[in-house]
């Protein structure tokens, strides 16, 4: 089986590296092409060995790059195409159809209760979905949560398949040794206590609660903010403002895998970490959290579909409403009851990449073995 990939954009994001590492597990040919932005995670991409074309879309009404993505799923010969992020599913599902492919799946990684991918759940973004919805195979959820949300935008139920994000257990199996070596070049202190914070700067993720919450806590606690975004301006202000600046460490973006790039990876932050904590409201999965249980930590969130679907013991993860004060509250608490071991949770080892991996080769099979789906005009279901 030949499959295309088309997502919005490859720099380091959730999306785009959970792509990445899919395609390390998936037993399919696979092609990317990227709408916009190839960055880091289209580096990482051709590193593997995988061929990534930027089809240079200049906007979300740059209308002439259609005709050129039809030509280049034709000319691949792909037997099936997959979608990822919104711009690239509303594009990516009609160019499939034109070009003659069949089975097209899509994956749905960010719809929240009141945004998609940082937009507002408007009745125009909902209406564009759910008419390019209606010329795939499949819509995949990540999450349970996801896939109720998709069925009250009025997606059908027999079109949703529920395949979530996968994790990489060994890379983030807890190694002392990382830990030690982390902190050091870091500058975090050997006998501090820091609370991690993983994800793009974004006023969504509410990483000014952590940072305002680091100035309720005793001195030796630590914030360690993994990420980079628009948002990191305010954040060092925050810091400053509350006095706690000396106290934050801010590394910017981080590649899931490490390919040589100066700094540590995610793996080895996670081990330098002795809490992560996750303040957004609203996640469509919480991978950064799913990360964090797999390298021992405890998590503390607001907002994680993830862990609400699997219920793991309140010794792993704890859901925390409030502000900082509530944060600061739970950190405490968490510290309080003393160290656990760094052994992976059952959380984890739920979203094995292997087996998410082997779940969506099976959407795929029988997205190529259906009857061939209806036309574009009058589509309704396939």
């Amino acid at each position: 089986m030949r499959a295309l990939h088309i997502i919005t954009g490859l720099g380091v994001g959730g999306a785009e590296q959970q792509l990445r590492l899919l395609l390390r597990h998936l037993p399919v040919d696979c092609d990317v092409v990227t709408l916009t932005n190839p960055g880091a995670v289209a580096e990482g991409l051709a590193a593997d060995g995988v061929r990534v074309t930027h089809l240079g879309m200049g906007g979300n009404r740059d209308l002439a790059a259609l005709p050129r993505l039809v030509r280049l799923i034709r000319a691949g010969g792909y037997d099936l195409v997959h979608t990822h992020l919104y711009r690239a599913c509303v594009y990516g599902r009609f160019a499939a159809r034109v070009a003659g492919v069949r089975a097209v799946v899509a994956t749905e990684h960010s719809l929240g209760d009141s945004q998609m991918e940082g937009r507002r759940l408007t009745a125009g973004v909902r209406g564009l979905y759910l008419a390019s919805e209606r010329l795939g195979s499949a819509t995949v959820a990540v999450s349970p949560t996801v896939a109720e949300r998709l069925k009250r935008w009025g997606v059908p139920a027999p079109r949703i398949e529920v395949v979530p994000n996968g994790i990489d257990l060994d890379r983030f199996r807890f190694d002392p040794e990382r830990r030690e070596h982390t902190r050091r070049r870091l500058g975090l202190p050997e006998d501090a206590w820091v609370v991690g914070g993983v994800g793009r700067l974004t006023a969504g993720k509410r990483f000014d609660v952590l940072v305002r919450a680091l100035a309720l806590l005793p001195d030796d606690h630590r914030l360690l903010l993994v990420g980079g975004g628009p948002e990191e301006h305010a954040l060092r202000r925050t810091a400053h403002e509350a006095g706690v600046a000396d106290r934050v460490v801010f590394t910017g973006e981080r590649p899931y895998v490490s390919d040589g790039s100066p700094g540590p990876d995610l793996p080895s932050l996670t081990s330098a970490m002795d809490l992560l904590a996750s303040p957004s409201t609203e996640e469509a999965f919480g991978l950064a959290a799913v990360e964090a249980l797999a390298a021992g930590l405890p998590v503390l969130y607001a907002s994680c579909p993830a862990i609400e679907d699997v219920r793991p013991s309140a010794a792993d993860a704890r859901r925390v409403h409030g502000g900082p004060e509530a944060y600061a509250r739970a950190i405490a608490e968490v510290r309080e009851a003393g160290a656990r071991p760094r052994t992976a949770s059952e959380v984890a080892h739920h979203y094995s990449i292997t087996h998410c991996a082997a779940r969506l080769t099976d959407v795929y099979a029988a997205a190529v073995s259906s009857s061939p789906s209806p036309s574009l005009l009058g589509a309704t279901s396939s």
